[in-house]
């Protein structure tokens, strides 16, 4: 496994501004509206509005998409968060680093590799992604009104 270079920006992130995208994202989707079975890679900004999403049947791929066209588009990662429709495993997050990510939110689960990949890389890694609730792996202080009824791991 590759060591990831670590997050060195004070980014945080806003929990209602997370819930707000986390409403928003399913609309976002065309594809898998159609075909039901594309996971989404979006960026949203700290207002909680979703400025771009890339979606493919591999996870990874969604991911690679939004890094390019970000890239492509001069869009900066030092303020935002990582959406993801899918499970984070460590290759995402390792990802998510190495972009400038600090902040990764995926609505299933982390993997424990990802969850320790996290806490060494500085990315606050949230899980079961829900407008309800969800679960923070590392880094919680990079998440700003974060809810005691929230868990912690």
């Amino acid at each position: 496994m590759r060591m990831t270079p670590p997050i060195e920006s004070p980014s945080t992130f806003p929990v209602a501004s997370l819930r707000l995208a986390l409403a928003s994202l399913g609309g976002m989707q065309p594809m898998n509206a159609i075909a039901g079975s594309t996971h989404a890679a979006a960026w949203v900004e700290p207002d909680g509005q979703i400025s771009l999403v890339r979606e493919d049947v591999g996870r990874h791929n969604a991911l690679d998409k939004l890094a390019g066209a970000m890239r492509r588009q001069s869009l900066s990662t030092d303020a935002g968060l990582l959406l993801i429709s899918s499970r984070a495993s460590y290759e995402m997050v390792s990802k998510a680093a190495h972009a400038g990510m600090a902040v990764v939110a995926a609505v299933s689960a982390p993997t424990a590799l990802a969850i320790d990949l996290a806490k060494a890389a500085g990315i606050c890694l949230v899980g079961f992604a829900r407008h309800d609730g969800f679960n923070v792996y590392s880094h919680p202080e990079r998440l700003l009104g974060f809810e005691a009824d929230n868990r912690i791991y």
